[in-house]
């Protein structure tokens, strides 16, 4: 029983990685028109890794980008302390996931987006829904 759980958190995990990735695609398209509006034409995919990586522009999608690294990081994890950090993570992405539209920073800049993409609307509604259904397995899955 126990594996199966493993197995049942670890495809949870899977396809919450996999649409987090499809949301951080879908910001990034719509960010890179947003900056080419700005500055022009950026030349290469090469050199808009560079700027999404460097540049203040897209500062504000670093910590998406963060949470799926570490996401990937305990998802590889075979050590019990990864599932440990599992529901905190989690607790931070849906965190992240609440757009505003006063302040600044990533909940203001995502619902701008969220205003703008209908590629970040999808994105978006199939992350909370996997959000949702990992909060309600918790219970289960130990």
């Amino acid at each position: 029983m126990a594996m199966r759980e493993q197995r049942n958190r670890n495809t949870s995990l899977d396809n919450l990685f996999s649409a987090l990735l499809r949301l951080h695609k879908a910001l990034l398209d719509d960010e890179r028109v947003a900056y080419e509006r700005v500055h022009g034409r950026v030349p290469s995919n090469g050199a808009f890794l560079q700027l999404v990586l460097n540049d203040a522009w897209f500062a504000w999608l670093r910590p998406l980008s963060q949470s799926i690294a570490k996401l990937d990081e305990l998802s590889e994890s075979d050590e019990a302390a990864s599932s440990e950090e599992i529901p905190a993570l989690l607790a931070s992405v849906q965190a992240l996931m609440v757009p505003t539209e006063e302040g600044e920073g990533f909940s203001r800049q995502y619902h701008e987006a969220l205003q703008r993409s209908p590629d970040v609307v999808l994105a978006h509604a199939a992350v909370r829904a996997l959000l949702v259904q990992s909060r309600s397995n918790k219970g289960r899955v130990r």
